[in-house]
């Protein structure tokens, strides 16, 4: 069997599916390839299963891309209100969470719902359940999946990164792109728990669900200030999920363990009290008591002048650690790195070197900061593409 079309999307997750809305309202005749048994997994499991759909704060800066630049123009001409728009326009109701972060009150099957009514009213086809076995281009670019060809001048591809392989993640769209002649950065895990080294497991581990709000940064990376959970392996939590995404092998991470405070000011004064317990009791005012507690076993200095306790108070603001690595992208909520941006035109997301071949979403060199941004991209990306196939 031959299906010959218009465009051609391969992979329904949240950019392929924005992407078909967006072309089969423009009178395209276009089908979306799914290998899964079903749309949108990532949608799904998002936000705790309330799909932080997007953020109202959303500027390039919070994107990490080898070309800072290439994501301005697909954001600027569809923004977070333009998908509030449509989420309004099917009356799923939503809240803003913090910082910015927009969630349903429900489910994040409402975003997926939406999509799909979207995608059945623009005439979008959709076959899932369908492995594409081998990609091909003369005049059109060929497909073939078992017994099924699709045939078709334009080749969108929106398969996502190498993150979550246990909902279907996996290289097909890097693969492509290398068929194709396109560079690619090389994917690595983002948004994803760091593990501490040796050293620092035996010293911290035990404290596995202690969190507090820090400010953590990274070799040059923006400072996040949110929370800090203690794992059973490491460090997890928003401020360490943010860094992560710039986090490389052998790199040291800056942690300020009393954000805006001073936990040693009150013992500046010779008159009062320089006991093991005062101190005690300053540092649990701005630490979880466990970790006030252990900080002051490892760094407790013998002699509490106020030499010491100003290296004490520097430490507690500049905590250095050297992460043995990461969780891995089954923990990974996103992939940094993927097609460089270096290969696609930044206004329509096509290809530089081969016409009607388009790359969108997250197999793109274009990784957000956590809190809804990845989904922006995502709808930004594929409507770029979108409005030109």
């Amino acid at each position: 069997m031959t299906h010959s079309i218009d465009a051609l999307i391969v992979g329904g997750g949240a950019a392929g599916l924005i992407c078909a809305i967006e072309a089969g309202n423009r009178g395209r005749r276009v089908a979306v390839i799914e290998h899964a048994e079903r749309l949108g997994n990532k949608i799904l499991i998002s936000g705790g299963g309330r799909c932080n759909f997007t953020n109202i704060h959303c500027h390039p800066d919070n994107f990490l891309s080898g070309n800072s630049h290439f994501a301005k123009s697909a954001l600027a001409r569809y923004t977070p209100t333009d998908f509030i728009a449509l989420v309004e326009k099917h009356k799923i109701r939503y809240h803003e969470k913090t910082l910015g972060q927009l969630f349903c009150d429900g489910s994040a099957r409402e975003i997926l719902n939406m999509l799909e009514e979207e995608c059945r009213v623009a005439g979008v086809t959709i076959f899932v359940r369908t492995k594409i076995d081998e990609v091909r281009r003369s005049e059109q670019f060929v497909l073939r999946a078992g017994g099924t060809e699709f045939r078709a001048p334009v080749l969108v591809v929106a398969t996502g990164g190498l993150s979550i392989p246990k909902i279907g993640a996996t290289s097909f769209g890097y693969d492509l792109a290398c068929q194709f002649g396109l560079k690619i950065v090389e994917p690595r895990p983002g948004l994803v728990p760091l593990v501490f080294n040796s050293e620092d497991q035996s010293r911290y581990c035990d404290l596995a669900g202690v969190s507090s709000e820090v400010i953590a940064s990274c070799d040059g990376s923006p400072q996040f200030r949110e929370k800090m959970l203690i794992t059973h392996r490491g460090l997890s939590g928003p401020a360490i999920l943010q860094i992560s995404s710039y986090w490389k092998k052998q790199a040291p991470v800056q942690i300020d363990l009393a954000p805006g405070g001073k936990a040693t000011a009150e013992l500046q004064d010779s008159k009062k009290p320089r006991t093991a317990t005062a101190l005690r009791s300053e540092l649990r005012k701005f630490l979880p008591n466990r970790l006030a507690d252990r900080w002051l076993d490892l760094h407790l200095p013998p002699s509490r002048n106020n030499a010491s306790l100003a290296v004490l108070e520097r430490d507690l603001h500049s905590w250095t650690i050297a992460p043995a690595g990461t969780e891995g992208f089954e923990k990974a909520e996103v992939t940094v790195g993927g097609v460089s941006t270096d290969e696609l035109s930044a206004k329509t997301m096509e290809s530089r070197k081969v016409p009607g071949l388009f790359f969108i979403g997250e197999v793109v060199d274009v990784t957000g900061h956590l809190g809804g941004f990845n989904f922006q991209w995502a709808w930004a990306s594929g409507v770029a593409a979108g409005r030109v196939l």
